[in-house]
């Protein structure tokens, strides 16, 4: 287990990739914090049956120990209250996931600012902004306090893909695009620390909630591509989460300080698979097939 001893706090780990992420962080033997909103006896807006408690015992079973924390990553003295209780529990924290989200119900696609509804708008911004800066705030002074520690940074997009894309809605394309460049300014301020921040992005990740939109569960996704012929190059959370303990476990993780990295193309490198062995190598079959009309297929991109 080459995280065996290891600390991580998952921020944002109540279901998709920060759940995948979490997982995957225990199957290497770490320690995981898991953080969210909704607990087996307290719901979030979502109204969705996944819970933190249910991601922790996910960690356990794989291997590592999890520890379901509730959190509202908003609240900055509810956070600063988690990672001092990481530091009296644990003495130290290894690595830092800001995955928080929680704006699918807020963004409408293909509206300009002046027709999308500004309360929702803003409110996103706060979610995929505030909370990851509230969270870096409060927990890099403990992982600074030894060498070696990473930041990863959760986002939709790679930087490059973003810069040259327009995400369909003015608030989603922000607070996105905003999550790259954290990344790349704590880079700045982490590496006389000899720590690493970096960005990812999962590609067309089915989560529970993507694949209740298409109504189908992860056996028989493929019937998705029927209503999304396209969602043929789609990937477990669980290869989101292998990219981030792959990186977790890379004792020269330092060369990806400040960039911004995907799941397919670190599974070119590392090695790694998802859950059925293949490696699905979204962003570029983006750019390859999907944006230019092509039709769907997956051949040669996982």
């Amino acid at each position: 287990m080459l995280l065996k001893g290891k600390v991580a706090l998952v921020a944002g780990a109540t279901r998709g990739g920060g759940r995948g992420i979490a997982v995957e962080l225990g199957a290497a033997g770490a320690t995981v914090y898991v953080t969210g909103r909704t607990t087996r006896t307290e719901q979030s807006e979502y109204r969705r049956p996944e819970t933190i408690e249910e991601t922790a015992e996910l960690v356990t079973a794989a291997g590592g120990e999890g520890i379901p924390v509730q959190v509202d990553h908003l609240d900055a003295a509810a956070v600063k209250r988690l990672v001092q209780r990481i530091g009296q529990e644990q003495a130290r924290l290894d690595i830092l996931v800001n995955d928080i989200w929680g704006g699918e119900n807020l963004f409408e696609w293909n509206k300009p600012v002046w027709d999308h509804n500004l309360e929702n708008g803003l409110k996103m911004l706060r979610l995929g902004i505030d909370t990851h800066l509230i969270t870096a705030h409060h927990a890099l002074p403990l992982m600074i306090e030894q060498p070696g520690g990473l930041l990863v940074e959760v986002t939709d997009g790679t930087a490059g893909y973003n810069a040259s894309h327009y995400r369909l809605s003015p608030f989603y394309d922000l607070a996105k695009v905003a999550a790259n460049r954290m990344a790349f300014a704590h880079a700045k301020d982490l590496a006389p620390y000899h720590a690493t921040a970096i960005s990812i992005t999962p590609g067309w990740m089915r989560s529970e909630m993507m694949l209740g939109h298409y109504q189908v569960s992860e056996d028989n996704w493929r019937d998705a591509t029927r209503i999304q012929p396209h969602f043929v190059i789609s990937e477990t959370p669980r290869f989101l989460g292998r990219a981030v303990a792959a990186l977790a476990a890379d004792p020269d993780r330092a060369r990806w300080n400040g960039q911004s990295v995907s799941s397919g193309g670190l599974a070119q490198i590392y090695g790694f698979t998802d859950l059925d062995g293949s490696r699905p190598d979204c962003w570029r079959y983006m750019d390859e097939v999907m944006d230019p009309g092509k039709p769907a297929d997956a051949t040669g991109y996982r």
